[in-house]
């Protein structure tokens, strides 16, 4: 698969993420088949700005549910603000309520079909 239509499809399922939710960079690869390229899916989330329709990249965080992808955002604190702004609480760059506000692809998705 080659890289731009690997970040297409990840920009399509993170269009698919509801406010107030996040999923992780792991659920994705997995949920496209490509269970190792979590990296792969942290590239795509950091050179999706502009891009649209939009990607709210500020709902894909690492598998701990760290804002490790935060210094991508042109500013220090835009991630945790626009993940405020949804609900969501952020403590020391760390989702709260994780586990209840995760969001698996691989789940939800089939549950649409």
């Amino acid at each position: 698969m080659d890289k731009d239509n690997f970040f297409e499809q990840v920009y399509q399922v993170v269009r698919l993420i509801p406010k107030g939710r996040i999923t992780s960079y792991g659920a994705i690869a997995a949920y496209l088949g490509t269970k190792g390229s979590s990296r792969m899916v942290g590239y795509a989330m950091n050179g999706c700005s502009g891009i649209q329709p939009p990607v709210p990249a500020h709902r894909v965080v690492n598998r701990a549910g760290m804002l490790s992808g935060k210094h991508y955002f042109g500013s220090e604190n835009l991630m945790q603000q626009l993940l405020e702004s949804e609900g969501i609480t952020v403590i020391d760059d760390q989702v709260q309520n994780f586990k209840e506000l995760f969001w698996d692809p691989a789940v939800e998705l089939d549950l649409e079909k």
